[in-house]
């Protein structure tokens, strides 16, 4: 039998080897990440309790409190239908590995985070892309919907808000992807690691949940939470479904951390949760702000279709340089990191993240800024 050919995940590959010992990283895609001792003080941790955590396997499937939290926060679900995972990127995979067979094709968003996608190329399914249009907000090409959907399709994956564009689903376009899966019986697998995240209003995106009855949830600490480190999300859906995840969780990790399902359990008891959201969004509110003050300094190089929610912006520029050409330019020349477009399959933009302390932001955008004189004058 022939090697199949491997697909590297390219926004991964470029972040593992580029954003270490850089100065100003604006290539991540979450809030400013919160310390152990923020954390405490926010959520009132009792220490001496925390203390006395023992380092052992946990429950596989996740901790009961805290699988009993998540289920809350999506009316109708159960505990029993809540997995937790190594990340969001666990439960993407488990979920390639748990619904798809061969001759399978899934639907996907572009641009969008490609993991999932990746992870069924890798498997040997069709990858079908539906584009979004910036001239439309980042809205979804309804008729590409339509023709890429077929009886073959068992995944229509959409990112929500997205990732990179920051665009939450109109509640048209949420009804068209609803009406594409239940033509051919699909699954939607609806990534809502942004939920929380909005720049204007305090109402949370709405979930896919309870929308349809093949609906797979993704989630994590990482993106309005601004905990990362902890490496924990959860994957929501039929008990069914769930219990066979559970199965090849088995072998993917067995299990999260003792400690960060402890960590994570206290996030998001309330007020915490609601205190994290609430500096996920001032970061977000302020960091977007001073971005496009900074990039209206060069006035027709950049533009930006404002994002709804997430610490993201997909910058579009104007410049004689390739997306590739210019990030790494700004990290050889300047200390800087951000994801040329390239790596979501869109020529002309780069991914920056803006939810970050603002004197940070103003210096490196500052250096951006720079750069962008230098390419003008044509050195």
């Amino acid at each position: 039998m022939p090697q199949s050919i491997y697909h590297p995940f390219k926004v991964e590959q470029f972040l593992s080897e580029m954003e270490h010992g850089v100065t100003y990283n604006f290539s991540e895609s979450g809030v400013h990440p919160m310390s152990l001792q923020g954390l405490v003080d926010l959520a009132e941790i009792d220490m001496d309790r925390l203390m006395k955590t023992m380092i052992d396997y946990p429950q596989v499937n996740g901790k009961q409190a805290l699988r009993d939290k998540i289920a809350a926060c999506y009316p109708g679900a159960t505990a029993d239908g809540v997995m937790i995972t190594v990340g969001a990127t666990e439960a993407n995979t488990l979920v390639v590995a748990t619904l798809l067979e061969p001759g399978d094709n899934i639907v996907c968003f572009r641009p969008t985070y490609e993991q999932l996608s990746g992870n069924a190329r890798n498997r040997g399914n069709e990858v079908r892309w539906v584009n979004l249009i910036e001239e439309e907000d980042w809205a979804i090409d309804a008729t590409a919907l339509e023709q890429a959907v077929d009886d073959k399709t068992r995944i229509i994956h959409v990112v929500n808000p997205n990732n990179p564009t920051g665009r939450v689903l109109s509640v048209q376009d949420r009804r068209r992807i609803i009406a594409a899966a239940a033509r051919v019986g699909a699954w939607i697998v609806a990534d809502e690691v942004y939920a929380g995240t909005e720049r204007e209003g305090d109402v949370e995106t709405a979930s896919f949940w309870g929308s349809y009855d093949r609906v797979l949830i993704v989630n994590s600490m990482s993106k309005a939470y601004g905990l990362p480190g902890l490496r924990l999300g959860w994957l929501l859906g039929p008990e069914d479904v769930i219990a066979q995840s559970w199965r090849r969780h088995e072998y993917a990790s067995i299990a999260a951390s003792m400690l960060s399902m402890e960590l994570a359990d206290h996030a998001l008891a309330e007020p915490a949760r609601s205190k994290l959201k609430a500096r996920a969004r001032r970061l977000i509110r302020t960091g977007f702000d001073v971005l496009t003050e900074e990039l209206a300094r060069h006035q027709g190089v950049f533009d930006v279709v404002p994002p709804q929610a997430s610490a993201m912006s997909f910058v579009r520029f104007n410049l004689p340089v390739t997306s590739e050409e210019f990030s790494m330019r700004l990290l050889r020349e300047k200390d800087l990191l951000v994801i040329p477009g390239s790596n979501f399959g869109v020529e002309g933009h780069f991914r920056f993240s803006s939810a970050l302390p603002e004197g940070h932001l103003r210096a490196g955008l500052a250096r951006l800024n720079a750069l962008t004189l230098e390419i003008l004058e044509g050195r």
